[in-house]
């Protein structure tokens, strides 16, 4: 089988979810008109990376400031209680499967994640990936989840799953995808430096599976004036992109894309994937399970569409 990709290297229009939403609406229809059955969109997409932020947080100390930004942040954040059903008009719509980095507002607290949201044109949302480690100081602003969150999907277009950003430095957290036998793994991120491309081919040829690392292109330029004075000390290309597509052997078929937004596309054989376990299958002949067993607690069944 074969499947036609699109990874979207975008800005969004920042804390303002709306404009945002209607952004990705745009670019759904532009691309899913080109024959993409899937798009992927970067880390925190809607409403943004806060790149820069501090939120007034310093160790002992929060400002009122900050206190303020924060809500700012949680009101243009993803509620999939009011926001799901608009997702998947646009998926249905283009008959275009969606996967989507989103700051997550749940209504049970007053906690936001960052989540990855999995959009079919046929079932609607599939389900929600929440990172399961925040990285550095994302974890003023991103609680964390549990083994629940390792979710993947059986589609139409092939087995899905994947991590999000530094998840993907995670060596069991990988391996419970793989466990899966994901055969498009999806890599939302906002880390820009070539060691990522590095990264993004391991997991491809440890896993033998396609893999799509997606980030955004980004300018300090492109955040609002209230914003500016956040990111005065960092350099104008905040973020230089470097999305990519790997095969399940390790090898670049498109990007890695660097200091401008497009979107890159590629048409995906999905027998490359058994082709590529000949010599080497991570959960198959090559994982020893009379030796090693990965438990993963919480961790639900690949979901089938």
């Amino acid at each position: 089988m074969k499947v036609k990709v699109g990874v979207v290297q975008e800005s969004p229009i920042f804390f303002d979810k709306e404009k945002t939403l209607q952004k990705l609406e745009f670019l759904v229809k532009m691309h899913s008109t080109q024959g993409c059955e899937l798009l992927v969109f970067p880390e925190s997409f809607i409403p943004g990376y806060p790149r820069g932020f501090d939120f007034g947080a310093k160790i002992g100390s929060r400002s009122n400031e900050g206190r303020q930004l924060f809500a700012d942040y949680a009101a243009n954040s993803i509620d999939l209680e009011s926001d799901s059903s608009r997702l998947e008009r646009i998926s249905r719509e283009n008959n275009c499967y969606l996967v989507i980095g989103v700051t997550e507002r749940q209504n049970t607290n007053g906690s936001l994640h960052c989540s990855m949201l999995y959009i079919s044109p046929n079932k609607g949302l599939l389900g929600v990936h929440r990172k399961i480690k925040p990285t550095g100081t994302e974890r003023l602003v991103w609680a964390e989840a549990a083994g629940e969150s390792l979710v993947s999907f059986q589609t139409k277009i092939g087995k899905l799953g994947g991590l999000i950003c530094w998840e993907n430095y995670m060596p069991m957290a990988r391996l419970s995808m793989y466990q899966k036998g994901v055969e498009i793994y999806i890599a939302p991120t906002a880390d820009s430096r070539e060691t990522w491309t590095a990264t993004m081919k391991h997991i491809a040829f440890e896993g033998r599976c396609f893999v799509l690392g997606c980030n955004q292109y980004y300018t300090k330029s492109m955040y609002p004036d209230q914003y500016t004075d956040q990111v005065k000390d960092e350099q104008e290309n905040l973020c230089r992109g470097g999305s990519i597509i790997i095969s399940p052997m390790g090898e670049i078929i498109a990007g890695p894309l660097f200091d401008k937004a497009d979107v890159l596309v590629a048409e995906l054989d999905l027998e490359d994937v058994q082709k590529s376990k000949l010599d080497f299958d991570v959960i198959g002949h090559y994982a020893r399970n009379d030796i090693f067993n990965l438990n993963v607690i919480g961790q639900p069944e690949m979901k089938k569409e």
